[in-house]
């Protein structure tokens, strides 16, 4: 059985927190807003894993509203819910990502965000690939008010 996965996820950026994509620091001054760490890039993984798997989704194993999550590092909330996938049989074929950031370039950053995630989850690199997208200066993403992602996922049993 193969099944696809997708997951979105946008956050505020704003000034005083990290920015963080695939559980990589990329120096910028300003960073995601939000309950976790604010990891766009994991969290839209997350979800495209946790619903490939038919298991539900981020905000259902990590409610925002608790606050055992309150600044949580979302490279462990992405390695608990993919051993809960796994325990149900699942592998891992391939995932693919888009970054919508208008600013810093994500391009030097790449292979280490794509070798981060692979090391998360225990897979090769060559399973993971992330691009990056501006906003051609519109919207909230062209203004370097948010940044987004988009997240795809093949798993396989």
């Amino acid at each position: 059985m193969i099944r696809t996965g997708i997951g979105y996820d946008l956050h505020r950026l704003v000034s005083g927190r990290p920015l963080l994509l695939g559980g990589v620091h990329i120096p910028f001054d300003k960073g995601e807003d939000g309950h976790s760490d604010g990891d766009v890039l994991l969290h839209a993984l997350t979800d495209a894993l946790l619903g490939a798997a038919g298991l539900g989704d981020i905000g259902e194993f990590f409610p925002p509203g608790d606050p055992r999550w309150k600044d949580a590092d979302s490279a462990q909330l992405l390695a608990s819910a993919w051993a809960a996938i796994k325990d149900k049989g699942w592998q891992l074929e391939n995932i693919d990502a888009v970054v919508a950031l208008e600013k810093p370039k994500f391009l030097p950053w790449r292979e280490a965000v794509r070798a981060s995630i692979a090391g998360i989850l225990g897979v090769d690199t060559d399973q993971v690939f992330v691009k990056a997208k501006t906003g051609e200066g519109c919207g909230a993403v062209g203004r370097s008010e948010a940044v987004a992602v988009w997240a795809t996922c093949l798993l396989s049993r």
